[in-house]
C-alpha cells in the first residue's frame, strides 16, 4: 500500500518538476540570454523586440503583433537577426511550413521545444499535435519530429487548446 501511494504521489510530483525546470528555468535562460528581434512565444513574455503570437495573452506585452497565418507572417524577408520560436511549433499542423516561414523573416531562427524527458508538456494531447524526439530543448533546426498519437482525435473531441 505505501509503494502504491508512494507512486501516486512521486510521478505526478516528478512530472511537474521536470516541467518547471523546463518551462520556468531552460525558457527562462534562452530569453535572458540576448535580445531577440523577434519573439514568437505564447503571447506572454518579452523578448525585447517584437513579441508576435495569434493570441495576446497579457495587455502589458510591449510591441505586439497578432498573427493571423503562422505561414504567412507580416514580416519582410530578412526583417529580424535573432528570432525565438518557443513553444509554437509543436501546436501547428505543419512545422515544416512554419519553419520555412520562420527562417524566412529571420537570419538567426532559435526554436524551443519540449523535450522528450519534459513528459507533462512532449506528450500533451489536448494542446500539441507533434512529439519532437530530442533530449535538447533548444535547436538551430527543425528537429525530428512524429505526430502526437491520439493528438487528432483528443481534440477533435475536446477541442485544441491552444490553436495555432
Amino acid at each position: 500500500m505505501k509503494r502504491l501511494l508512494s507512486l501516486l504521489v512521486g510521478v505526478p510530483l516528478l512530472l511537474y518538476v521536470l516541467n518547471v525546470f523546463s518551462y520556468r528555468y531552460l525558457k527562462r535562460n534562452v530569453l535572458r540570454r540576448r535580445r531577440w528581434d523577434l519573439n514568437i512565444c505564447c503571447g506572454k513574455t518579452d523578448g525585447g523586440g517584437t513579441n508576435a503570437d495569434i493570441v495576446r495573452h497579457r495587455s502589458d506585452l510591449p510591441n505586439f503583433v497578432k498573427i493571423d497565418d503562422p505561414y504567412d507572417l507580416p514580416f519582410k524577408d530578412d526583417e529580424f537577426g535573432a528570432v525565438l520560436c518557443s513553444h509554437t511549433i509543436e501546436h501547428v499542423e505543419h512545422p515544416e511550413r512554419f519553419w520555412r516561414e520562420l527562417r524566412r523573416v529571420g537570419r538567426d531562427v532559435t526554436l524551443v521545444v519540449p523535450p522528450l524527458w519534459d513528459l507533462s508538456a512532449a506528450f500533451n494531447m489536448l494542446e500539441h499535435r507533434w512529439v519532437f524526439l530530442t533530449l535538447r530543448k533548444e535547436h538551430k533546426h527543425l528537429p525530428p519530429r512524429v505526430r502526437l498519437p491520439l493528438a487528432r482525435t483528443v481534440q477533435r473531441l475536446f477541442g485544441q487548446r491552444v490553436h495555432a
